[in-house]
């Protein structure tokens, strides 16, 4: 693995750890749980909320540890798009930026696509 490829491993496993953790499992950015209250109720929403955040944190080891690279990758890629497009959808106002968080979950996913797709040699996909 080249070192391109080992930073980027590492700040996408960064993106899910600080979304999951900071964001959900510790709720530092209660806007995370007021967006999953939008989508599947407020009844549970910090228990969703915390769900997910766990969920997160482990995607962020999976991705690290380049296991099964191609799943993790592709797992990625379609977890970051639903999200953002229920997000868009049901709760656009609770964004960080916006509607414009869609423009820049589509370059997250092009980086986890270019990440695994372009840096990584063939022979080292697992």
């Amino acid at each position: 693995m080249n070192r391109l490829h080992k930073g980027i491993t590492l700040l996408i496993a960064l993106v899910w750890l600080i979304n999951g953790l900071v964001c959900k499992v510790l709720n530092l950015v209660p806007r995370h749980q007021e967006i999953v209250s939008t989508v599947l109720g407020s009844t549970y929403a910090r228990e969703w909320t915390f769900a997910i955040g766990i969920a997160e944190i482990g995607m962020a080891i999976w991705f690290y540890s380049r296991w099964q690279s191609i799943l993790s990758a592709w797992l990625t890629i379609i977890a970051v798009a639903l999200m953002n497009i229920i997000e868009f959808l049901r709760s656009p106002e609770l964004l960080l930026w916006g509607k414009l968080n869609s423009l820049f979950a589509l370059l997250f996913i092009v980086l986890v696509y270019y990440n695994e797709y372009i840096l990584q040699p063939k022979a080292n996909r697992s």
